[in-house]
């Protein structure tokens, strides 16, 4: 008896005693790049920034471009600028002031954005391809069934739904007792990153879990923008009008790019580990983050110039300041 009461004070030791993880980064990255590194990931968090701030404010002051279209974007952008806040300052400090540990809750803390942040874009996505598939496939209910204010109750919906389901596996990963090495292999906390670190018999419980709400918040959305793209796409065809299909086709040209570039790059990667090619760390780390941080880079980018409403008022905008630095420079 006293020898199983002194086994148990051991493990629990064992377990109480990671007080933190260390983020590994980049594994194969020589010291002598730290700096770039650190400087690319500044630039990359300052136009993640600077675009996502400028494109929600320029809509929300822009009275003729609040419309349902242009409220999921401002939705959208809000989320990509969270997600950013939330992952690359950390990173950035590990490889510019050497600071690359976290606190134990301070990694379960942003492995819940993460994945939660994630979800929310998949259902925003999925409000998009629902507001382009009403405005195409049925035109004339367009007015009555999407307008802002059903629009601001979807992208509610969109916000609320993942949040008990990501709480749920963050709290589940935390029933895990952590004995194996607290060094995380990837630049922010994720959960195969930190339930790789754990042991016990639940894992396995835990991990099959998380599969299931991740397919529910990606795949069900997914399965719903893929029919509504492709009902839009046959619509379009049936179009006898050729400029009239460019111009319709045109209205869904930034939804699609956006979600492309969501979707793609995450579908290539499980698709790519389902038929067994391996990738290295480096190279799988560097993926990753391509498909979580480039979207919220590039997305104010394609709204601002594959927008045709927000590209006139833009040009429109930047027309009415050269005038006037003209006539004050003038007298």
């Amino acid at each position: 008896m006293s020898l199983f009461l002194l086994q148990s004070e051991i493990m629990i030791t064992n377990f109480t005693r990671m007080r933190s993880f260390f983020l590994l980064g980049f594994p194969g990255l020589s010291p002598q790049y730290y700096g770039h590194v650190s400087a690319l990931l500044f630039f990359i968090y300052q136009a993640i920034v600077v675009g996502n701030i400028f494109i929600t404010a320029f809509i929300v002051i822009e009275k003729s471009l609040q419309k349902p279209t242009y409220m999921v974007f401002c939705h959208l952008a809000l989320n990509d600028l969270t997600f950013g806040t939330v992952t690359l300052p950390k990173i950035i400090a590990k490889y510019w002031f050497g600071d690359g540990i976290i606190t134990f809750y301070g990694c379960f803390v942003q492995m819940f954005f993460v994945h939660y942040l994630g979800s929310v874009t998949s259902f925003m996505l999925l409000v998009m391809a629902l507001d382009r598939f009403i405005a195409v496939c049925i035109p004339l209910r367009y007015p009555v069934l999407i307008t802002n204010s059903i629009i601001s109750v979807l992208c509610g919906f969109a916000w609320f739904i993942p949040l008990p389901l990501m709480v749920a596996v963050v709290l589940h990963a935390l029933t895990l007792p952590y004995c194996k090495s607290n060094v995380i292999g990837q630049c922010y906390c994720d959960h195969i990153s930190i339930t790789s670190q754990a042991c016990g018999e639940d894992v396995k419980i835990v991990t099959v879990t998380t599969l299931c709400v991740a397919m529910l918040c990606l795949l069900l959305p997914l399965a719903f923008i893929l029919f509504s793209y492709i009902a839009i796409i046959v619509t379009i065809m049936k179009m006898s009008n050729v400029s009239g299909r460019k111009r319709t086709l045109s209205t869904c040209t930034p939804q699609i790019f956006i979600t492309c570039l969501f979707y793609l790059p995450r579908c290539f990667v499980y698709v790519a580990n389902t038929v067994g090619f391996s990738f290295n760390m480096d190279v799988r780390i560097i993926l990753i983050l391509l498909y979580s941080l480039l979207p919220a880079a590039v997305n104010p980018f394609i709204y601002c110039f594959k927008t045709r409403d927000i590209k006139q008022m833009l040009i429109k905008r930047l027309k009415k300041i050269k005038i006037g630095i003209e006539i004050k420079f003038s007298h």
